[in-house]
């Protein structure tokens, strides 16, 4: 992709595309405030660009029918999230529409340069299967702080041996294409506004529970990163004064109480006490525990497994009601690995969050698991870089 949009009708007109499909000039000139002639000029620039193509007659609303117009079909875009425990790679269309998607086992400790390694072999797997020649950008999420305009990761919790790494640019020499950089769950926040249940809300929360726990802010339709890239790391906020010592440094951080991480300790603390015979099977079993024993166990109706999701769900709670009396979100989206404890840790953060904000706030407040799963993270990935090539240069 060599050519961007020239003006920012151009880029508007690229995203009504993106978000919306193949669409004719008259229904493009209804949804941009544009005369017929200006937007036959932008439009007629556009598909000189290539970045559109002439898509077949659209249907007639009187008078000579319109073609439709569609971005143009080659373009491709890899979506990359990186966990702390795994890696997803995808190639979307320019539609965004997920064309394939790998996912790998990975320990985001191994470092930068070996974590890429991965990536970019499985950025080369997805190409040799035909589905991409090239990709003309690229978006990647990864589970810390990140400077947001630099793409780089500043002194992230859970990852060692990633702080300045210069994400962005080693990514784009290698990928020989553009390349924005955001934390993970940001990008779950964009895939879950762009094909997700946050289709149609401007103003709300992503909780994202895995390894770690951060939050996404979505604010009139846009990410909010902070001054400094780093809003929403609600995992450092405090719910126990003195309580367990967190990567942070600090002591008492949600995440360090409640998390994949957390979890999978807890329950196997339970298991080694006696306290569940369903956890210490699958201990014997397995050697370690993580939050898909717990829903197992949860689910074949162990007290002790449900305990331990209802108590770290009243802690998530606990936060997410201060965020909601703050922000006055109009959704709040819980993603992440640990949503397959699914509807018992839902029901406790709902318990705490409806007890603790006040009606207003909470009212007509949906609170509710993400629709994408993996597929959310690859996806805002591909966003994040189309929001950055549909963007004037």
């Amino acid at each position: 992709m060599t050519a961007r949009p020239a003006n920012t009708h151009q880029a508007r007109l690229l995203r009504l595309l993106r978000d919306g499909g193949p669409n004719s000039r008259a229904q493009l000139g209804d949804q941009i405030d544009l005369s017929r002639s200006k937007l036959a000029v932008e439009v007629d620039r556009l598909l000189e660009t290539g970045l559109v193509v002439a898509d077949g007659l659209a249907a007639s609303r009187g008078g000579r029918r319109s073609h439709n117009i569609r971005l143009a079909p080659g373009l491709r875009f890899l979506g990359v999230d990186i966990g702390a425990t795994s890696v997803d790679v995808a190639v979307t269309n320019a539609e965004l529409e997920v064309l394939g998607h790998l996912n790998q086992p990975m320990d985001v400790r191994e470092g930068p340069v070996a974590v890429f390694e991965q990536v970019l072999a499985m950025a080369a797997k997805l190409k040799a299967s035909g589905l991409a020649e090239g990709f003309d950008g690229a978006g990647i999420g990864v589970p810390g702080p990140v400077r947001f305009p630099e793409g780089i990761p500043v002194a992230p919790p859970i990852m060692p041996g990633w702080d300045g790494f210069p994400v962005r640019e080693a990514l784009s020499q290698e990928l020989g294409c553009p390349v924005m950089v955001d934390n993970d769950v940001n990008l779950m926040a964009l895939g879950e506004q762009h094909a997700g249940v946050a289709r149609s809300v401007g103003d709300f929360l992503c909780v994202k529970i895995g390894t770690g726990i951060g939050c996404g802010i979505v604010v009139g339709g846009e990410v909010h990163r902070g001054t400094t890239g780093s809003a929403g790391d609600i995992g450092h906020i405090q719910v126990e004064p003195d309580g367990r010592a967190c990567a942070c440094g600090n002591r008492g951080c949600l995440e360090a109480h409640f998390s994949g991480a957390a979890l999978a300790r807890d329950a196997e603390d339970a298991a080694r006490a006696g306290r569940s015979p369903e956890l210490a099977a699958r201990l014997d079993g397995a050697g370690k525990l993580s939050a898909v024993d717990v829903a197992a166990a949860a689910a074949a109706g162990d007290p002790t497994a449900l305990d331990l999701i209802r108590e770290g769900g009243n802690k998530v709670g606990q936060v997410i009601a201060g965020l909601v009396s703050f922000f006055n979100p109009g959704l709040v989206v819980i993603g992440g690995g640990v949503t397959g404890l699914g509807h018992n840790l839902l029901a406790s953060v709902r318990t705490q969050v409806y007890r603790q904000s006040l009606p207003l706030a909470t009212g007509n407040l949906p609170i509710v698991l993400g629709e994408l799963g993996p597929v959310a993270g690859v996806t805002g990935a591909a966003r994040l870089i189309s929001d950055h090539l549909f963007s004037p240069a």
